[in-house]
């Protein structure tokens, strides 16, 4: 059984187990086994692949950096993708509000019983203040509290530099190289535990919400789930086949391992090694082009954030009565694109981006405890569509470059799971064994 298989059985165990805990409601069982084994292996699976972000980063950015060797092509990937990611965010939002326009969730919504404590609106920030906390004052710090955007920005500037120094940077340039081969191999040493890490995630997941709690915002969830699989199948397929001519069918097949971890740990920053790897090893991208693009993206790329955004301004305008109007809705599209640059890709954080965005329509921030109960369920979806759209992004970018094989993407068996490899190996090894033992003596 293939390593993907194996975390997609997880992921439906996972999901059986959590709601027949759910249902059956037992203290000793809530307290130690949910709240207890599998918490503490889920919390441990996602800290370790959390702990491979950052070095990973560092190390695919500068060989991507110094692989690319030519400053003005480096710009180039920076803008296509910058501009790219900025574009699918703004259709994703956009297609989002006209959908929720379209089906109405929350007309005729029941607020009795609605718990609104403990919830704080933050200040959007200005779009140049943005723009300048992309540079950081102490890149040590930076590295320390997990910056992405200011942490991309430095590891390139020291990429370039290197670049200019010309043939002096050859052994900084290899020893990156082989810190950069170490750390994918983490990454397969991590990824031996994932099955059992989805399976206690989905397991701790819907024991503790259950599935009544959709009934009181089912609309609200239909309308979310249906704008983000209309983002993910048709527009970005779409953009995908128009500007590389690839075949969808074949990305997405390529793409599931990395789109099942994104909905198991809801964690684009958590999936980049996955997302990395499914890039570069089963689509064929250049690592020059996709250690630059793949951590760019789950920065600054937020597609499914930006959907539940645009829903969740229509639902909560519904319930609450009150007109937008067309001006109101453009500054949810405009305060949704701003609000994902910078943004960390962890649990979450699309609530946080919401109070901003609610903030500036002036719809009361008390709203969101009616989507509380079911957002983590909606944040594992909307992960997978941050990454996917991070991946098209990146293939897109590549085949206009010229940097991507398209030979490995034609190849069903690419990039194939580290336990598959183990049984290529091992059948090499096996006729390898023959040949030596029916090779004659020496002495004959």
């Amino acid at each position: 059984m293939s390593l993907t298989m194996k975390i997609l059985v997880g992921m439906l165990a996972g999901l059986v187990v959590g709601v027949f805990f759910n249902m059956i409601d037992v203290a000793f069982i809530n307290e130690h086994i949910v709240g207890g084994l599998f918490a503490m292996i889920g919390t441990m699976f996602v800290n370790a692949l959390k702990m491979l972000v950052v070095p990973l980063v560092v190390f695919s950015l500068l060989c991507g950096v110094t692989g690319i060797g030519d400053i003005r092509l480096l710009g180039r990937v920076g803008g296509k993708s910058f501009g790219l990611y900025l574009m699918t965010t703004a259709i994703a939002i956009g297609t989002a509000i006209i959908l929720a326009l379209l089906i109405g969730p929350g007309q005729g919504f029941d607020m009795q019983g609605i718990d609104a404590s403990g919830i704080e609106a933050k200040e959007a920030p200005s779009v140049w203040s943005v723009f300048a906390s992309i540079v950081p004052t102490n890149p040590i710090q930076a590295f320390a509290s997990g910056e992405m955007l200011q942490i991309i920005f430095y590891v390139i500037v020291v990429g370039i530099a290197a670049v200019m120094l010309g043939d002096q940077s050859a052994p900084f340039v290899r020893a990156c190289e082989y810190m950069n081969e170490l750390m994918m191999k983490i990454v397969s040493i991590v990824m031996a535990a994932a099955p059992y890490g989805v399976f206690c995630l989905i397991a701790k997941t819907f024991a503790e919400q259950g599935i009544e709690l959709f009934i009181p915002v089912l609309a609200y969830v239909v309308t979310l789930v249906g704008a983000l699989l209309l983002h993910l199948f048709v527009t970005l397929m779409l953009l995908l086949k128009v500007f590389s001519g690839l075949n969808p069918f074949t990305f997405i097949k390529k793409m599931r391992p990395a789109q099942i971890f994104a909905f198991s740990t809801a964690s684009s920053n958590a999936t980049i090694p996955v997302t990395l790897r499914c890039v570069t090893e089963r689509i064929g991208v250049n690592n020059s082009v996709a250690s630059f693009t793949v951590p760019f993206g789950a920065t600054i790329n937020m597609d499914g954030t930006a959907i539940m955004q645009g829903v969740a301004t229509v639902f909560l305008a519904n319930v609450y009565g009150i007109e937008l109007g067309i001006s109101g809705y453009l500054m949810v599209i405009a305060m949704a694109v701003l609000a994902s640059i910078g943004t960390a890709g962890v649990p979450g954080v699309g609530l946080v981006m919401l109070t901003m965005v609610l903030n500036q329509v002036g719809l009361p921030i008390e709203g969101i405890a009616l989507i509380l109960g079911v957002d983590r369920l909606m944040d594992m979806i909307r992960t997978a569509v941050n990454i996917t759209g991070d991946a098209v992004v990146s293939t897109i970018v590549a085949s206009q470059e010229g940097e991507i094989d398209r030979t490995v993407f034609e190849d069903p068996n690419a990039g194939m799971a580290e336990d598959e490899d183990l049984h290529i190996d091992t059948a090499a090894e096996g006729r390898l064994a023959e040949e030596v033992r029916h090779r004659p003596h020496p002495a004959e």
